[in-house]
């Protein structure tokens, strides 16, 4: 019996020091580029299967093969008490950016984050709309952790005793350069489960890592043009002849709109809901909706998933729900076909079947005081972190399957994502409102995987009111969100006209928005990216220590300075945004030469300047080269078939080219070839003339190009 015992303890001893010690890390080629690994048994629900989408294929083979861009042997895991530990090198000097939709910060190395789905609360924690598990780095590769767990995060903090490349140990007595956060060269992650799947994508450069990584997951989503027009969300409580009046004081103040949306007072209850037309304020819904497209108006209706105790679909999906409730309403569980099929069937019957063209969908993200706990229960068996982290990826991808069994395209709002989300067509936003960090954000998104705006609600003073508005002309959505407030874009009188400028400037703008978004969905190239992926763009991180007080700030911990309010929006454009109470900011240009965006004039290569371009103008500048393809400024997106000329804008003096696309711009017939990208060239010559030229349109594609002319902004 002791020599049993004896054995048995020394087999439990040997079999814990293997299950401890570091394994390495078996890569497998699942595209050009792309390299998969799987660490103990992964669990089958994580983020891609809760996504559903697929590999664009053919476009990751046209990206090209690259070699595996880590040294493996670097790259270890344990599985140890039912959880996963990861770690991949670092070296010195590189830079890493990602691990979710950040407000306040774009270089991520040397934090710590718990990627946890839940409404942005002021700091960047991890806990975000979409926490995606995916960091970049300036060396050219990228790593994602497919996981629908609460992941913590140690990007380059944790320092290992046995470290190949360790700090040098500081005496803090007598060394001013001591530092609280010694040097580390690892990034370390926690997984809460007994194995996951990994994936790590090759370059070389930032933005190809960023392409694969949205290309793996279908390509970025292609609205409809409408989506890229302006937005106006109405009062609560707005009946149809209140919105019917609102939008005719839109077109006979001449202010474009192209989508209404309507905020919970359409149904008969929220806060639960029931997903109905509140017939005293919304009588004829079918009649009002058919009414606002006639005018070229479309509608957006609001909702949250909860299902009311009211809602004539209560009872069918009741045992599709989950344990608990929020606000009293079932909480589906949309990983169950019978919920899917109830629900979306509700959206489609007194919704899509209607003419509404889109869905905010709120509350999806958090406060935990208000969502499922995590000792929830779902029919799925799924567990309740398990559907926090995915939930906004199901809304996302049943509702846009809604849409597509109609062959429409669709454009809307959601409060969370998170890995696997690319391709959907829905932009995230929340009820957080400092201006500068809904810059951040936007730059963040592109690292994510995810889209992002600025939205406008209110503001103080009419300064920052035009200053909100010229950042969400020059972002994905442009919108003025006035649920509660009932601003116009017409409130403040003494910016009034330069608020319409700026909004027929998006509208005149159309042809290089719709261009960017499609090389978004067939490139994977965000629309609107972080300068790091900007060739020719440094950014030096630099750390401060400012202490007045050992005792308030006892580490002596440093304060980052970074550039984190200017970005690139699509191919050509550097925008630079300004807030309330500057007349002036610093802008760093990338190498090369850049333009001003609205007189042509040179203003700089790869320096700092300083950009005063007073109140009605946001600085925008022009890449040598850069080719912005407009139109003549109108109230509403062009319809399918509708033919519009072009004026194609020419920055610079280098030979540029550009690749104008085109297709229906309201169906999927685009994924049938019913598509073109026309090429634009334009050379200077030597008596400092331009010539410009676009490819004939192709035989049986769509064509809504009219009489092209060119125009040499810089003199």
């Amino acid at each position: 019996m002791t020599k049993y015992i004896y054995l048995k303890t020394l087999f439990l001893l040997f079999s814990s020091v293997y299950f401890v010690t570091a394994q390495p890390v078996v890569w497998t080629s699942v595209q050009p580029g792309v390299w998969k690994a799987a660490v103990g048994k992964p669990e089958a629900y994580n983020l891609l299967t809760a996504s559903g989408t697929r590999p664009n294929a053919s476009a990751l083979v046209k990206l090209g093969q690259t070699p595996f861009p880590l040294p493996q042997t670097g790259i270890t895991a344990r599985v140890v008490d039912g959880k996963t530990y990861l770690r991949f090198p670092l070296n010195r000097t590189e830079q890493l950016y990602g691990f979710g939709l950040n407000f306040q910060t774009v270089h991520q190395r040397g934090r710590i984050l718990n990627l946890h789905v839940d409404h942005f609360r002021g700091s960047d924690n991890g806990r975000t709309h979409s926490p995606t598990p995916f960091y970049i780095s300036s060396n050219g590769y990228g790593v994602f952790i497919n996981s629908a767990r609460y992941l913590t995060v140690y990007a380059g903090t944790a320092v290992r005793k046995d470290s190949s490349d360790p700090p040098v140990s500081q005496d803090r007595n007598t060394d001013k350069s001591w530092d609280s956060s010694p040097y580390s060269d690892a990034v370390e992650i926690l997984v809460p489960a007994a194995g996951v799947e990994l994936y790590v994508f090759g370059g070389p450069k930032p933005l190809d890592v960023v392409r694969r990584y949205n290309l793996f997951n279908g390509g970025g989503c292609l609205p409809p043009r409408w989506g890229l027009g302006f937005q106006q969300r109405v009062k609560t409580l707005y009946t149809s002849d209140q919105v019917e009046a609102e939008a005719e004081q839109f077109e006979q103040k001449g202010f474009p709109l192209d989508v209404i949306g309507l905020e919970p007072g359409w149904q008969s209850k929220s806060y639960p809901c029931t997903f109905e037309w509140d017939k005293t304020r919304y009588p004829d819904p079918k009649g009002f909706l058919q009414t606002m497209l006639s005018k070229g108006i479309r509608a957006n209706l609001w909702l949250n998933p909860y299902v009311a105790p009211s809602a004539s679909i209560f009872k069918a999906i009741q045992p599709f729900t989950a344990s608990h409730t929020v606000w009293t309403g079932q909480i589906p569980d949309f990983t169950q076909p019978q919920a899917q099929q109830i629900f979306f069937g509700q959206l489609a019957k007194d919704g899509v079947n209607l003419g509404v063209s889109g869905y905010k969908i709120d509350e999806v993200d958090g406060y935990d005081s208000w969502l499922w706990p995590d000792v929830a229960t779902f029919p799925s068996g799924h567990a309740a972190e398990q559907m926090r982290q995915t939930y906004g990826l199901l809304l996302q991808r049943y509702s846009t399957d809604m849409y597509r069994k109609q062959n429409k395209r669709t454009f809307g709002l959601i409060r969370a994502s998170n890995g696997g989300g690319s391709s959907f067509p829905y932009v995230i936003y929340n009820d957080y409102y400092k201006h500068e960090d809904f810059i951040t954000a936007l730059i963040n998104s592109s690292f994510a995987g995810v889209l992002w705006t600025p939205e406008v609600r209110s503001s103080d003073t009419s300064e920052e009111w035009l200053r909100r508005i010229q950042t969400v002309v020059f972002s994905p959505l442009a919108m003025i969100n006035a649920w509660d407030s009932g601003t116009k874009p017409w409130s403040f009188d003494d910016v009034s006209k330069a608020v319409q400028d700026m909004a027929l400037l998006r509208m005149q703008m159309m042809p290089y928005w719709y261009s960017e978004f499609a090389k978004y969905h067939f490139e994977g190239t965000p629309p609107f990216r972080a300068m790091n992926l900007e060739e020719g763009f440094t950014s030096e991180v630099k750390s401060e220590v400012v202490v007045t007080s050992l005792e308030k700030n006892p580490y002596a911990e440093a304060v980052r300075k970074e550039i984190k309010d200017q970005y690139m929006a699509g191919e050509y454009l550097l925008v630079a945004p300004l807030f309330k109470g500057q007349k002036s900011r610093t802008v760093t240009l990338p190498t090369g030469n850049w333009y001003d965006f609205y007189t042509g004039e040179l203003v700089g290569n790869g320096q700092q300047i300083t950009a005063s371009p007073g109140l009605d103008r946001i600085p925008v500048y022009v890449k040598d080269g850069g080719i912005i393809p407009m139109m003549p400024p109108r109230l509403h997106t062009p319809k399918a078939a509708e033919v519009v000329p072009i004026e194609v804008r020419y920055y610079g003096s280098k030979p540029g080219t550009y690749r104008l696309y085109d297709d229906d711009g309201e169906t999927f017939a685009y994924e049938k070839g019913q598509y073109s990208f026309r090429e634009i060239r334009i050379t200077k010559q030597p008596n400092g003339q331009i010539n410009g030229t676009i490819s004939a349109p192709e035989s049986g594609k769509p064509n809504s190009v009219g009489a092209v002319t060119f125009r040499q902004m810089t003199k």
